[in-house]
Formats: C-alpha cells, structure tokens, sequence
C-alpha cells in the first residue's frame, strides 16, 4: 500500500490539511514548510488518492492546462484555444499557473497538482529535460514551446528560429541596421543573430536587453537600459507584451514609433492590434497550437507507450503601424 496523507504529514511534521494545501499550491504556506513537504513526499513516493478516475471506464474526461502566468495575454489566448479545442472533443480544462517555478513545475509535471487529470499540457519555463526524465509518475504529458531536448516527451512549439529571423529581416528590408533586441531564449536570439549575419551586420551586445519576465514593465525597463548616445533605430521583441512597454518608453523620451524606431514583437495578442501605434508582430497560430497540443494528448492516453514526437505549428509576419506606420 502506498504512502498516505498522513504518512506524509507525520514525516515533515505538519498538519494533513497543510500537506493539502502544499499538495493543491495554495499560497498561505510558508516556503520552509513548503520544502519539508515536498521532501517528504518525494521519500514516501507519494500519490494522492486517484480512485476518481474510475469513473468512466477509468477516464475523468477532465485535461489540465499549466502555464507560467494567466494574467499574460498571450497565454490567456492560448488557454482559450485550448478550452475551445478540448470543448469539440467533450473534455473540460483545468487551468492552472506556475509562475515559472521549477519546483511547481516538477509538481504539475509528475500529475500531483491535478490528479483527476487524464493528461497534462504544460508551458515550462524552468523545466530541465533532466526533470522530465527522473519523473517516476507518467500521467500523458504534452510540452508547449522551445524543446527540451532531449526529453522523450511529446511537444508542440513553433519555428522560433525562422519566427525571429522573419522579424529581424523585416527591420532589415526597412532600411534600420541598427537593431536591438529585448527579451530572454535562446532561440529567438538566434534568428535574430542569424539575420544580421546574413545581412552582414556585426552582433553588439550593447544592443541586447535581457529580462526577468515578459511584463509590459520589463519591456519598459528595457528599453530605457538600451536608449542613450548610441540608441537603437528598431527593435525586436521576443514578446508583444515587451513591445508594447518598449512603445511607451519610446515615446515618452520624444521617440517617434515608427519613424525614429521601429518595434516588432512576438506573439499577436489582441491588444496589440489595438495599440496605438498599433504593432507589428509574428504571429504563432494559437488555434493550431492547441489542436496540436490535444491530438498528441489523445494519443498519449490511449497509448502510453507510443513513441514521442514533437509537432510544430504555423507562424506568420503581421505588419502593422509600429513597423509600417500610418
């Protein structure tokens, strides 16, 4: 017989309805109890109770969907796109975030935080490919976006790499050669790079403008960081919400968008067509992405044993004012 809730309680030295609230990410539990927790539930191996997933021939009919942060725009679509998709095939989405958190990740990942859950979709942040393969629990996993490669799990992402050089070539053909970047991946920076390159510019990281997160406020912080006596004549950004903050900054310190500098972002939320100067992005097919996402989950729970494989979704260039102008 496996390890109980109050097997668990008993070890970290807590109350059972703490081990719960540790176990269901409520937010009232201090971080040092939090760890004790965990470390004992990775002791004990333990599971909470799945006796609900009897309940239709052993299917609960219920997806869980984790993504870093539900307040950011482009993951609020996604989830919609994914509550609409799971809708046609009759499932109901659980949507939870992780902030980004590693340990919270792991958590989602091994199907503790949504046991009920027939399948997990995630969007990891901090995720390592090393976690994916000590996970000793297997509840039918699908990744969203860059690969961790080389996990044997199956994924959905989107050329990152083109989307970035598409975005970059585009500052390109409009004559800026002096272009920045704002953001954090490894990827996107390397469609950037690789544009230059081809269009012989030399790569200054005076130009590139890491962040912690991908807030307006970021973007904003950014851009103040790169404008001064050698200020950028167009930027990319890997998110449109960093563009959308780069904007503001812009034209609050007398900038002209897009005729001083122009901005791309990444992504294509809504608001963005909305923006004044409304912006120019590279658009993933959100749509597609979750149809993806739920045909591998499907055939994950019907066969586990199937071998992994990753799809990739469409993205385009959308070109609006911030690039183009009025």
């Amino acid at each position: 017989m496996g390890a109980s809730l109050k097997d668990v309680a008993t070890l970290a030295g807590v109350s059972t309805k703490t081990v719960s609230n540790v176990v269901n990410d409520y937010p009232f539990v201090t971080p040092e109890t939090r760890a004790k927790v965990r470390q004992a539930i990775e002791t004990l191996d333990y599971r909470p109770n799945l006796s609900a997933r009897q309940l239709r021939g052993g299917r609960t009919g219920l997806v869980a969907l984790a993504v870093p942060e539900i307040s950011l725009p482009y993951f609020a679509e996604l989830a919609g796109a994914v509550v609409q998709q799971a809708k046609e095939r009759g499932w109901t989405v659980l949507v939870d975030q992780t902030f980004g958190d590693r340990d919270t990740e792991r958590l989602v990942a091994e199907g503790i935080k949504s046991h009920l859950a027939d399948g997990l979709i995630v969007s990891p942040l901090a995720l390592t490919a090393r976690d994916i393969d000590e996970r000793r629990a297997t509840p039918p996993l699908v990744l969203l976006g860059e690969r961790l490669s080389p996990a044997p799990v199956d994924n959905v992402t989107i050329d990152y790499v083109a989307g970035a050089r598409v975005a970059t070539q585009h500052l390109l053909d409009l004559g800026r050669t002096r272009i920045a970047a704002i953001g954090t991946g490894a990827l996107r920076l390397k469609g950037y790079r690789n544009a230059l390159r081809k269009a012989d510019i030399s790569y200054d990281k005076a130009l590139i403008a890491p962040v912690a997160g991908y807030r307006r406020a970021d973007g904003a912080a950014a851009m103040r960081q790169l404008l001064g006596s050698q200020a950028p004549d167009a930027v990319f950004c890997f998110s449109d919400t960093l563009a959308l903050g780069a904007i503001r900054t812009l034209l609050r310190s007398g900038r002209r968008v897009p005729d001083d500098v122009a901005v791309i972002g990444f992504d294509d939320i809504d608001e963005g067509g909305f923006s004044t100067p409304s912006l120019s992005t590279i658009a993933p097919d959100k749509a597609q992405i979750a149809e993806l996402a739920l045909g591998l989950l499907g055939r994950r729970i019907a066969d586990r044993s199937a071998e992994a494989q990753e799809a990739v979704a469409d993205h385009a260039l959308i070109v609006r004012e911030s690039t183009a102008g009025l």
